[in-house]
Formats: C-alpha cells, structure tokens, sequence
C-alpha cells in the first residue's frame, strides 16, 4: 500500500470515529483514487471492494478497519435449550454481578423482568424502587399500578407483556427508607447487558422506554418531550420514548393529568398501530380534554 493510500484510509477512519460518514471530493479526485498507489498497467484491472469516497454517500472503509463497538458486543452467553430455561438462567447470573454489586452505590438485592418471554411489546424502566425491591418483582408500586391501567387500556395483559429495568438494584441513598433516586449513568451501564440480553432473546416487536433514565440507558439521549412521538430504535428494534408512570403521578397532582396522560396515550396508539393492534374509536379518544 502506497504512503497515499495508507494516509487516505487514516484520515476516514478517524473521520468516522468522530460520526463523520461523508466527504467532500473535487472533480476528477475519484478517478485519480481508483488507481492510487499502482502502476499504470494494473489502473485498469478492478479490484474487489475498493476505497472509494463517494460524494454524497457514506464513506467505505476497507473490511479490516476497526468498526465502532455495537450494543451486540454487550449480549451475555447464558445456558438453556429453551428461552425460558436462557431467562431463568440469566437472573441466576444477575444476582451476583460483581460490575454491579463492587459499585457500592447500588442495593443488594436484585429485581428481574417480569411478564411473557414470548411478549411482542416490552416495557423498560430505568431501576426498582421500595416497592418493587420488596416484592422482587418491577412496577408494582404506585407508578407500576399506572403502567398496568395503561397496559390495561390498551387491550392487553401485563401477564403478556415483557416488564423490565435498565439497572437491576435499587440505587442507594444515605437515610434512605422509602426513598428512591434514578440511576447514574455508570450504574446503568453495569446492569445494560442484562437488558440488552434479554431484548436480543425475547425479541420483542416493539420497545417502549418509559422516561428519559431508561431513554438514556438504551443509547438514546435526550428530554422526553424532544423525544416523544416517534420511533427510535434499540438493537434494530423500533422503540417509542414516553413519559415514566411517576411523571403521570405527579401531573395529577398539579392538576395537568390530563394533559399529561393523553401525551402518553398519543404514543401508546403509535404503539398499538406499529403492533397491528386493534383501535377503537373510543381508545382514540382517551383523555382528550373538555
């Protein structure tokens, strides 16, 4: 490989690890790449997947440039034959998870998934609370009881859904009691394997990832509200951001339920749609205000 050539493949390599995927290129440039580096006699033989910047189009770097890491490499081996054999297994495993257990920022005792293994629609939050810790069992609480009326509303059963958190312990606080704080990012991304692991088994259709925490645990950052309303993805899987149960619980306080309820309810019928679920009028036309 000519000193040109090798420059050239640094330079997009570089220029993609910084999310850059395309170039700008002069007239002619194209024509002087595709036979950078040989004899004149051997320009005009091609060559199987050549490097060629294309204007307009994502830059190809050459098969054995690295790639940037993908949530694929975080997927965790479990045993099993069959996929309720592959979850019971992968809870045993996350009880002892020493990534997150070292912390020492996060409680000991670890809430699983809940629901369906077969669920075409899975729910993630961001971690269990009091409630949840108790029962080790996630969303039974206050804010679990609302997933469920809106689970409810949408013509399912929680049974057949997929319920399951980003961090897999109850973070701690000093005097904490009842108390509970969202996960930082560090304690998230101890826990994400197992989450990851268990959407890459369970394959759901779609995902719904309730609050900006949960948002952010699945690799995509941003408000609620600039995120709401349309489909994202995780592992390939469409994925609708909403607002957390407890967002829901503390609107009505205000007040605002009403609002607050029917911005969720617009993205749960984004939901039923993208699962081919049957709508009626009058699901259409919940907590419209009057």
């Amino acid at each position: 490989m000519s000193t040109a050539t090798s420059l050239l493949k640094q330079h997009l390599q570089q220029r993609q690890m910084l999310g850059k995927t395309h170039v700008s290129l002069r007239p002619g440039t194209m024509e002087k790449l595709s036979g950078l580096g040989r004899p004149p006699a051997a320009r005009a033989v091609p060559e199987p997947e050549p490097l060629r910047p294309v204007v307009g189009a994502p830059a190809r770097i050459l098969r054995d440039a690295p790639q940037p890491e993908t949530k694929k490499a975080e997927l965790l081996e479990v045993a099993g034959e069959t996929l309720e054999e592959k979850l019971a297994a992968l809870r045993v495993m996350a009880e002892t998870w020493e990534p997150a257990l070292s912390m020492g920022s996060l409680r000991k005792t670890m809430v699983f998934a809940v629901g369906s293994p077969l669920a075409s629609l899975m729910f993630v939050g961001e971690a269990p609370g009091a409630e949840e810790e108790k029962l080790g069992e996630p969303f039974v609480g206050p804010a679990g009881q609302k997933l469920t009326a809106i689970i409810k509303a949408m013509g399912l059963d929680r049974r057949k859904v997929y319920i399951s958190n980003i961090c897999k312990f109850r973070p701690a606080m000093d005097n904490q009691g009842s108390g509970n704080r969202k996960p930082d990012a560090a304690e998230m991304k101890a826990c994400l394997p197992f989450v990851l692991t268990e959407i890459d088994l369970v394959k759901p259709l779609v995902i719904v990832a309730l609050g900006a925490t949960a948002a952010e645990g699945l690799g995509i950052p941003g408000t609620v509200g600039g995120l709401r309303g349309r489909f994202h993805a995780t592992s390939g899987i469409p994925t609708m951001v909403t607002y957390h149960p407890s967002y829901l619980l503390r609107e009505e306080q205000t007040g605002d339920g009403i609002r607050a309820k029917r911005a969720v309810w617009e993205d749960m019928l984004m939901v039923m749609e993208k699962l081919g679920l049957p709508i009626s009028e009058k699901q259409r036309g919940y907590f419209q205000a009057k």
